[in-house]
């Protein structure tokens, strides 16, 4: 059995921030708000989503939609608007066609990830996606690293596992705790003081492929 690695979704396989934005710019338009109501948007959906914060934006703004009528709009012009680079779609088909076995491991309602996943066509590329509700625990907690290796059936040959994410805690730390091999997706930020450095850091996820990859055909000293 082949090596395993997981990726997580938001703003390392797909541009989260970037969705966000679009997301908050055409809720403006829409009702139409002014820039500093769409800075509050963006900062307030910063890190997370969740019908609880469409129940804030519902009051703030006197909307007669409901809060559940807005977060479905929420999550359907979300999966419209991620993308998924096609050279990183390119790597993870190859990165299978090598006999690697792919997992997601991310924080995040079931549904809204499960939308972008399919939208952008990453479901259709993985074996095995883990979300924190279906688990029941979020990241760092090193038991949702667990379930997703579960469900791409264990870690492989001498528990060659990896995590590839850019949260140097949730992504790295948890992956760290849970055992695992780490890539670090650098935004340019800082490192956490305390916190092992990973195993490797790189740009972007194609360049995770990329090294993967080698460290797969022996080109690479994991």
């Amino acid at each position: 059995m082949g090596s395993v690695v997981l990726f997580d979704v938001d703003d390392t396989l797909v541009d989260r921030r970037a969705a966000v934005a679009c997301w908050a710019a055409s809720f403006r338009g829409r009702y139409r708000l002014g820039g500093a109501d769409e800075a509050w948007l963006s900062a307030l959906l910063a890190e997370r989503a969740g019908p609880g914060d469409f129940e804030v934006v519902r009051e703030r703004f006197g909307l007669r939609a409901s809060v559940g009528a807005l977060w479905e709009g929420y999550r359907a012009d979300i999966a419209a608007a991620v993308v998924c680079p096609p050279e990183v779609l390119a790597g993870l088909e190859s990165l299978r066609a090598r006999g690697w076995r792919i997992g997601i491991a991310t924080n995040g309602r079931a549904d809204i990830q499960w939308a972008k996943l399919r939208a952008t066509g990453i479901a259709d590329r993985v074996d095995a996606v883990c979300t924190s509700e279906e688990a029941g625990v979020r990241k760092p907690d090193p038991a949702l690293f667990a379930e997703a290796l579960r469900r791409c059936g264990g870690p492989g040959d001498g528990g060659r596992a990896w995590m590839v994410g850019d949260k140097a805690v949730n992504d790295i730390g948890g992956g760290q705790a849970a055992g695992l091999r780490t890539v670090w997706i650098d935004r340019g930020t800082t490192w956490p003081q305390g916190l092992p450095g990973p195993d490797h850091r790189v740009p972007d996820s194609r360049a995770a492929i990329e090294l993967l990859q080698a460290i797969g055909t022996g080109r690479s000293n994991a």
